[in-house]
């Protein structure tokens, strides 16, 4: 395993399959011993969800680790990646355009923090996100807990089926406010205001 329980209750070494580094963190997150992305994501490193690894450190010296990746079910267009923010009267729309992985981690989470500190309740629109990764999950529930510190909410629109599996997966599904369409989360969010 390349994240395991620390001696002391409360802690995970978590170990590098890049250079062998281990590191012991102090963490709460740590609530099922095979489902580590909140540990992972904490400490920026990269790789699998999961215990059983690959995961790199943020100062590894190799190359890119293997990590899984699950094919989408059709050809996949080549687009540039890039994020969107609509600050609206009643809300912030983030709107990412294509896959969220490592490689787009930064700018999701700028425009994340970015759209937090408007102040308003931040609606995802995940309408044009067919995948994520652990690095990705990491980066929502951070932006999540950041608008729930400000009392804001942070809500998904249009996530895929697989966005929907993976949050289900990694116990999520109840975490997030979930809507098929924005104007329906828009909906909601200026009633929740209104009261």
């Amino acid at each position: 395993m390349t994240v395991v329980p620390g001696l002391r209750p409360g802690t995970v070494q978590l170990i590098c399959d890049g250079c062998g580094e281990i590191r012991t963190e102090v963490t709460s997150q740590l609530r099922e011993p095979d489902v580590v992305w909140p540990v992972i994501a904490e400490y920026a490193w990269s790789g699998s969800a999961f215990a059983t690894g690959p995961h790199r450190c943020p100062r590894c010296p190799t190359g890119p680790i293997d990590v899984p990746v699950v094919p989408s079910a059709g050809p996949v267009e080549s687009t540039a990646w890039h994020v969107a923010i609509d600050p609206l009267p009643d809300a912030v729309v983030v709107r990412p355009s294509g896959d969220i992985d490592l490689a787009v981690a930064e700018p999701l989470r700028a425009a994340l923090a970015e759209a937090v500190a408007v102040g308003r309740p931040v609606v995802l629109d995940l309408s044009q996100v067919e995948l994520i990764d652990s690095t990705g999950l990491g980066i929502l529930v951070r932006a999540h807990n950041d608008a729930r510190q400000r009392g804001l909410t942070l809500c998904l629109v249009s996530p895929s089926r697989f966005v929907l599996t993976v949050l289900h997966t990694m116990r999520l599904a109840g975490v997030f406010l979930t809507f098929d369409e924005r104007h329906q989360a828009l909906t909601c969010l200026a009633a929740a205001r209104a009261d």
